[in-house]
């Protein structure tokens, strides 16, 4: 009894508090050229109809704030708020629902930006579309009336307290069909409410800025996913990802592709240097083989290990077989482990393909003879990779616990900065206002990976000035309620709280 009691004080007094805070918080100024250096969460209570259909919470909204945070983003599935699978009738009580979580983020003191994660006509989820947004005009017609709808019913409410972020992630390449169907959906807004902020994702799943849209006189919203190898290990709705290797952070920039002679112009060894004792024990595993392929290993110039691969129908060595119907070619996935021990010291290690197309590494393993350390093999992951890339010169430090590869270039910090931040500070000098609308990692992930990742993701974000909003508050990718498997929790208000993750975003 008096622990429940104690918890119902303790939930009165974050209420209050919280209250309190966003009575003294003012939330900043917002506009298309410059939005707010928000930090927040998106909240998936409407994320998926098949999934999820539930109100909102306010407890989300009061322990967000209570936390220091100002700022959720509501993707939603706009099949949750028809009437009958009838896109054209809306139902009138989950629109109050979504009502509800927009009056907690001003009681709150939150910035709420509400996003069409399902539209009509578009998704990056399953089951796809009936009709296509971006070459239907009944889809685009509908879609413009369901935001028109929506700024209708929002009109009045200030922009540093409500946007609209257009569609999810487009998958799509081309600027100028974006720009076409975005320019209806904006013109569809701003009929009802012509000064609402509105936010569109960049192209390619929100990863590439949208040049063409700097006419519409919008923000544009990122993503902060990448690399894919440490936000989406292991994630179910990922192909191959049951495939993947334990990521590290920072890694090595190393080309994943063996190309052998037939691509002569193109191919080159793998080398590692280091100090390699003799019984080092080396482990390679194939990914993809294209055709035909000689995997050949040398120390220092020598050949200590062959293999050759054909690749063909049916059952094999292979895990599974991929016909390429356009280059009449089998290109099977082994997915498989090949070893060898030195028979001698050796400084460099060369990994080659010496016959036949081309085939991929995805992990080269070392262990080294009588290493009483608790790792018992330093994986490489080539990641970065790109077609015709010529192989550097790897090395090998087995003292560095956190990466014991080295290329001339890593997967860090400033290759970031360099994929994801430089691209869209060019955007924001044409005056659009630039957030990352999701960014995190799945809880398979190993938590000192994750928050080493997180930090250089928040650094680079805190350098350009830019707002984010974490994939979600419980959950998966979360603070709250994430289940990851090598977290101390600690009890927080009736959930399981990742302190150091918490501590972290609070710190940018």
């Amino acid at each position: 009894m008096r622990r429940r009691k104690a918890l119902h004080i303790f939930t009165l007094f974050c209420i209050l508090n919280s209250v309190a805070l966003a009575a003294e918080r003012t939330l900043p100024p917002a506009s298309a050229e410059k939005l707010p250096k928000w930090r927040g969460f998106n909240l998936l209570e409407k994320f998926s109809k098949g999934w999820s259909n539930k109100p909102f919470v306010e407890e989300d909204f009061q322990l967000i704030s209570s936390l220091g945070f100002n700022f959720v983003r509501l993707p939603m599935d706009y099949r949750t708020w028809i009437k009958d699978n009838d896109w054209t009738q809306f139902n009138e009580t989950t629109l109050k629902e979504i009502d509800q979580a927009v009056e907690w983020g001003r009681k709150y003191g939150i910035h709420v930006c509400i996003n069409f994660h399902r539209a009509p006509g578009y998704t990056v989820a399953k089951p796809p579309e009936k009709l296509n947004l971006w070459t239907d005009p009944e889809a685009q017609r509908i879609c413009a009336m369901h935001w028109a709808t929506f700024a209708k019913r929002y009109k009045g409410i200030s922009n540093e307290n409500l946007s609209f972020n257009l569609l999810n992630e487009p998958s799509i390449e081309d600027e100028q069909t974006y720009f076409k169907v975005a320019k209806i959906l904006v013109d569809a807004i701003r009929k009802e409410d012509p000064d609402r902020l509105i936010i569109a994702d960049g192209l390619r799943w929100g990863s590439k800025p949208a040049f063409d849209l700097v006419p519409l006189k919008i923000a544009q919203s990122t993503r902060g996913y990448s690399p894919m190898e440490i936000s989406h290990y292991k994630a179910s709705w990922i192909n191959g990802s049951e495939n993947m290797p334990v990521p590290r952070w920072p890694m090595s920039k190393a080309n994943s592709y063996l190309y052998g002679p037939s691509k002569k112009d193109i191919a080159s060894p793998f080398p590692i240097e280091g100090n390699f004792p003799e019984a080092t024990r080396l482990r390679i595993k194939v990914h993809t083989v294209s055709g035909s392929s000689k995997l050949t290993i040398k120390a220092d110039g020598k050949p200590i290990f062959e293999k050759n691969f054909v690749c063909s129908a049916g059952t094999g060595e292979w895990e599974k077989e991929v016909y390429k119907s356009e280059w009449k070619i089998y290109q099977n996935i082994f997915n498989k482990d090949y070893s060898v021990t030195l028979p001698c010291p050796a400084k460099q290690i060369t990994i080659e393909n010496t016959s036949g197309d081309w085939m991929t590494i995805s992990e080269i393993g070392i262990s080294l003879p009588g290493d009483q350390s608790s790792v018992k093999e330093h994986v490489l992951l080539p990641s970065g990779s790109q077609w015709g890339q010529k192989h550097e010169i790897v090395r090998f430090d087995p003292s560095d616990r956190v990466c014991p590869f080295k290329t001339s270039e890593m997967m860090d910090r400033q290759w970031l900065w360099k994929n994801n931040i430089e691209p869209w500070l060019k955007l924001e000098s044409t005056k659009t206002g630039i957030i990352v609308g999701e960014w995190g990692t799945f809880n398979r992930t190993p938590h000192d990976v994750v928050l080493r990742w997180m930090e250089d993701c928040l650094e680079n974000w805190e350098k350009a000035g830019w707002g984010w909003a974490l994939w979600n508050f419980r959950g998966s990718f979360g603070i709250l309620d994430s289940d990851r498997k090598d977290v101390i929790y600690e009890e927080f208000n009736g959930h399981k709280l990742d302190r150091k993750m918490l501590d972290l975003l609070k710190k940018y």
